[in-house]
């Protein structure tokens, strides 16, 4: 084959695969799982007791995060290697009136979303992070783990936390009480923070009948009585009358990239409480139906490498032959070794 015939040939093959990248289309996001379990957060109805933090922690064996030297209740203000769950707190002008946006104040909870088309798991290049396939929680193997963060960077909420002071260091967050040695969900029992809410601000449940108790909430009047579940959505027994506020009319975690098992309702705009604004396509769906069309394309980048290759391998030699002071150079030096004596 001729040079010129042989670059056309690789320049049609990279254009070929550029042409392949630039078509790429995302899969069609996953669907939530039939028995996916999740839970439903009302900032509404949350005190700001952290029971939760504590219950958790306890729980999964974590130390207390102090400030200081107060050792008197746990300062942890955001997620780590230590806290998994954690409350915060939005405060606006003069803070009087809980759950209004101006000049009011409201709880945020902040702990693992268990996306249903999780980034974390489409990133880990050793399924150290996947979905259990009946109750839809985000769960990690450290025995798998090689320490690389992917998922730390591919959360759009900042969840996963990785130990860097331990030089045996892994990732941590939230398994909703169900990882090897606890196993609270598998036990028929809740997870911490749930089961020991006095408001029922974190109710468990299904996600199908967590997000139906959510729509109900909205539809609420303001002023009226409503009755709220504590602990379980499905419990009837553990209630409280409460009137109902003025709620927005979001549930976050419905629709936001593909939908979460852990939703949020609120008296104030969620992006408020630290829940970043984020559209219906999945990250997930989109990085990997690139990534697909990257492989199916990789055979034109390498043959356009051979073929550069080639080329400079050519051009290298046909310098080498038109300068003399090349060929000298690699001109073996006479023997004059005749044996003489």
């Amino acid at each position: 084959m001729k040079r010129r015939d042989f670059l056309k040939a690789t320049a049609g093959g990279a254009t070929a695969a550029l042409c392949g990248i630039g078509t790429a289309e995302a899969r069609e996001n996953k669907e939530p799982l039939e028995n996916a379990i999740g839970i439903l957060y009302d900032a509404t109805l949350c005190v700001g007791c952290k029971a939760c933090v504590r219950a958790c922690k306890e729980i999964n064996g974590l130390p207390p995060s102090i400030m200081g030297e107060d050792v008197q209740y746990d300062a942890a203000r955001d997620v780590s290697g230590d806290t998994y769950n954690v409350i915060k707190v939005y405060k606006n002008g003069t803070s009087e009136a809980k759950d209004r946006e101006i000049d009011g104040f409201s709880f945020a909870k902040k702990s693992c979303m268990h996306c249903v088309d999780p980034a974390c798991v489409s990133a880990c290049p050793v399924t150290a992070l996947d979905k259990n396939p009946q109750t839809g929680i985000v769960q990690y193997n450290p025995d798998v783990c090689i320490g690389c963060r992917n998922c730390m960077v591919a959360c759009p909420y900042n969840i996963p936390q990785y130990e860097y002071n331990d030089p045996r260091g892994q990732i941590q967050k939230c398994q909703f009480c169900n990882q090897a040695g606890v196993e609270r969900i598998s036990q028929g029992l809740l997870p911490g923070c749930a089961e020991v809410c006095p408001t029922g601000a974190t109710l468990f449940g299904t996600r199908r009948e967590l997000l139906e108790e959510a729509k109900r909430r909205l539809a609420a009047k303001p002023g009226e009585t409503y009755t709220y579940a504590r602990g379980r959505a499905s419990d009837g027994l553990h209630t409280h009358d409460k009137e109902a506020p003025e709620y927005r009319q979001h549930v976050y975690g419905e629709r936001e990239l593909g939908g979460t098992q852990v939703m949020h309702i609120a008296g104030v705009p969620l992006n408020r409480l630290g829940l970043p604004e984020l559209p219906e396509r999945s990250y997930a769906s989109i990085a990997e139906g690139v990534q697909h069309t990257l492989y199916k394309g990789m055979i034109a980048p390498a043959i356009a490498l051979a073929g550069l290759a080639f080329v400079v391998k050519r051009n290298t030699s046909k310098a080498d032959q038109d300068d003399p002071q090349s060929q000298n150079s690699r001109r073996p030096e006479p023997n004059n070794d005749r044996g003489e004596s």
